[in-house]
């Protein structure tokens, strides 16, 4: 009904080519438009003017020769103020595109290292886009935007990059374990140096109170028992000490001892012996 009123009906975001005898005539927009085929007018075609994206798999080489798939990922649309030139003046408007989207990478990814071209994706995707942009305009179409979406190496170079990659992890993590274990190996040896400080401190104390004691029994003795010397005082201390010592010796069933000569006169030759060290020490300070 429509053909026999000279009446067509074009969708949004849809342009028609009208021609006449064969030759452009006019661009029509959406809606109802008038199309009298009396006077040899027809519709061409339409052409779409929503966003289209189209998926290009480049497979190039990189400067360091390995070989890499990459991934770009162009849209572009037709433009309503070019609707003749992009109707008439490309057959195949994805195989153009396709055709500069490798031409621009096999010229650009060639001069990159294989990790500079993971780093420079956005470069890359900038030139494809100036490329395609200078050429397509010619035709009506507008490149709205251009992405490397993905680059590919080969497997084996994957598998390569991953080792490298968990060696030096691997590596680092050593050296983190290395560097805990040296702080606690410095930690340990402050906390024994420490200790060993605090310790000699509390030795050194409880021989000077040992030391007070013992003169004070001394001064005390010799002042309470009349004809008494220092010198008797200390080898009845000395006694003493070493008859408690034989005794703390017997109690213990499971005690380890080195003997040495004992007895009374014993342990006034070794009071003997201490004095005389005593003494040189004095004499040669």
């Amino acid at each position: 009904m429509g053909q026999l009123l000279c009446c067509v009906q074009v969708d949004q975001a849809t342009v028609a080519i009208s021609e006449q005898f064969g030759k452009f005539d006019a661009v029509l927009q959406p809606g109802c438009n008038c199309v009298p085929w009396v006077f040899g007018k027809r519709i061409a075609g339409h052409l779409s003017l929503r966003l289209q994206q189209l998926d290009v798999k480049c497979e190039t080489k990189t400067k360091d020769n390995v070989f890499v798939n990459v991934i770009a990922s162009v849209q572009y649309r037709a433009m309503a103020n070019k609707a003749s030139d992009a109707f008439y003046k490309l057959t195949n408007t994805r195989t153009q595109i396709q055709a500069y989207v490798f031409d621009v990478i096999r010229a650009t990814v060639p001069k990159l290292n294989l990790d500079n071209v993971f780093e420079q994706k956005s470069e890359i995707a900038k030139a494809v886009e100036d490329e395609l942009e200078k050429a397509m305009s010619t035709y009506g179409f507008e490149i709205v935007q251009t992405l490397i979406v993905d680059i590919e190496p080969d497997e084996h170079v994957k598998r390569a990059m991953n080792e490298i990659n968990a060696a030096a992890r691997l590596r680092v993590a050593a050296n983190e374990k290395a560097e805990a274990e040296k702080i606690i190996q410095i930690k340990r040896a402050e906390g024994e140096a420490e200790a060993k400080y605090l310790s000699g401190l509390g030795i050194a104390r409880q021989r000077q109170a040992i030391v007070d004691g013992l003169r004070d029994s001394v001064l005390g003795f010799s002042g309470n028992v009349p004809g008494t010397s220092p010198k008797d005082v200390m080898d009845m201390v000395l006694i003493t000490q070493y008859f408690d010592t034989m005794k703390e010796i017997g109690a213990s069933n499971k005690s380890s001892a080195v003997f040495v000569p004992h007895g009374p006169g014993a342990v006034r030759d070794i009071a003997q012996q201490i004095r005389d060290g005593m003494l040189q020490a004095s004499l040669s300070n």
